[in-house]
Formats: C-alpha cells, sequence, structure tokens
C-alpha cells in the first residue's frame, strides 16, 4: 500500500527479449525504481494487439510494484501502428497459440534473469489474451499465477480449430500448472457463461487451484475505460481482485 512519504519512481521503455523459435521480439517493460525485491508479471496482448491498453496496463502493474514486461507477439507481421499491424495479423489468420506461448516464455526468462526479482512471475491476459494465459499456464511450467480475464475461445468446436490454434485449451487443463484467477461478464458472448461453466467444470474435475467471478450487467471488455463496453464498479471491483491474487500468489503489494 502506497503511503505519501515513501519514494516513488517507475521506468518504462522497450527493450528486445529472445522469443519464439529464437527470434529477438520487441516488449514494452516497465518497472518500479527501488531496491525490490518484486513480482513480475508477464502481460499478453489482446486482438488490437499492442496498443495503449496494454501499454498503460503494464506501467500501472509496475505502479502497484511489478517488474512488468508485454512482448510484441504481432511483431512477425511487421511494424506499423498497433492497429495497422493487428489487422494484418487477423487478416493472414492470426498469431499462432505456439508464437504467444514463445515470446511470453522468453518475457518470463527475460524477468526471471533480474536481481532484482522475488522469485515469481505471473501471466495476465485480456480477450484472446485471456484465452493465452490459461494456455500460456498449463503449457509452461515458469509462472506462479494466471489473470484470465474474459477469455474467448478457451472452449473451441472442432470447426474452430486451426493450424495455428490445433487443440482447444480447455483440454489442456489438466496441465495447468499454477493457480488461476477468471474475471467474466455475464452479458459476454465470447466467452458465453455456458461455456465459463464448462471452463470451470474441468477445473474442478482437476482439483485445480482456481477462482472464477462472475460480474453481473458485464459484457465483454468490461476494463476497457475507453470504450461503451467500460463497466466502472465491475471493473474496479476486478482490480481489486487482481491485486489481492497476485499479494496472495507472487507476494505484491496490495
Amino acid at each position: 500500500m502506497y503511503e505519501t512519504n515513501k519514494y516513488e519512481g517507475m521506468i518504462a521503455e522497450t527493450v528486445g527479449v529472445k522469443g519464439y523459435n529464437g527470434d529477438t521480439v520487441f516488449a514494452y517493460f516497465a518497472r518500479p525504481l527501488g531496491e525490490g525485491p518484486f513480482p513480475g508479471i508477464v502481460l499478453v496482448p489482446h486482438l488490437p494487439g499492442w496498443d495503449e491498453f496494454y501499454r498503460e496496463t503494464t506501467r500501472r502493474f509496475a505502479h502497484h510494484g511489478y517488474l512488468a514486461i508485454c512482448p510484441n507477439i504481432n511483431q512477425r507481421f511487421g511494424h506499423g501502428t498497433p492497429e495497422d499491424v493487428a489487422a494484418k495479423a487477423r487478416s493472414e489468420g492470426g498469431v499462432s497459440d505456439d508464437s504467444v506461448i514463445g515470446d511470453s516464455e522468453g518475457s518470463m526468462e527475460y524477468l526471471r534473469s533480474l536481481p532484482n526479482l522475488n522469485g515469481k512471475v505471473g501471466v495476465f491476459g485480456t480477450c484472446s489474451g485471456g484465452r493465452q494465459a490459461f494456455l500460456i499456464a498449463c503449457r509452461s511450467k515458469g509462472f506462479d499465477a494466471a489473470i484470465e480475464c474474459w477469455g474467448g475461445r478457451v472452449v473451441m468446436s472442432k470447426e474452430e480449430l486451426s493450424a495455428g490454434q490445433p487443440v482447444a485449451p480447455i483440454d489442456y487443463t489438466a496441465d495447468l500448472s499454477c493457480a488461476l484467477l477468471g474475471l467474466f461478464g455475464e452479458d459476454d458472448s465470447s466467452p458465453p457463461p455456458a461455456q465459463v461453466d464448462q471452463h470451470e467444470a474441468e477445473l474442478k474435475k482437476h482439483n485445480k487451484d482456481y477462482e472464477f467471478h462472475m460480474y453481473p450487467g458485464a459484457g465483454h471488455g468490461f476494463f476497457y475505460y475507453d470504450r461503451p463496453a467500460y463497466r466502472q464498479e465491475q471493473a474496479m471491483d476486478g482490480w481489486g481482485k487482481i491485486w489481492d491474487f497476485l499479494h496472495r500468489k507472487l507476494g505484491g503489494a496490495l
């Protein structure tokens, strides 16, 4: 908890990390100043890509005492505005699961190389990034907590599978390697509440450490303050649950 007599400072910058297939990818890295040690968090961008919301949210985590890093998972589709690059990625079938996992693991390893890390790293994502955060927590073993915010397509039909997304994340549930926090909107259609129920049933089946919260009156993207979908009360309650969860699982500040 911040107190007015304490020093506060932060640095945010673009760095390079070794990602999928050994490629060097850009990542936005924000960190609090001070001795630490600090917990770490990897942010997985949503469908609009490496946009202002995700860079700002990276700084928000740093403000709360986290070494926070957000890789540009769309970098292999070229450079330009985040919106243009994300549109190009979508037009070419989107980024593959393996690629996102590799870039996120590389970002996690970057954090683990820092002397002021407290030894704990989490992963966070919203929308498609929420889906990926869950998938990463199942397929990677270096994370200590995962936050999935309205992750659509965790449950997928056979028709929705593709070369880049060959397995539905829900089918990896038995491999979930860390605690999971899920935040969802009751009015969402991706995922709809019925799919959230399926998701939760699998977690229960495999005795996983998780907590899910379903918000009435909220739809897809209810954290996005610059969009009509924003719901102030639900969003602020959700952020409170995130800080509490990470305090318990990573030793972060409240």
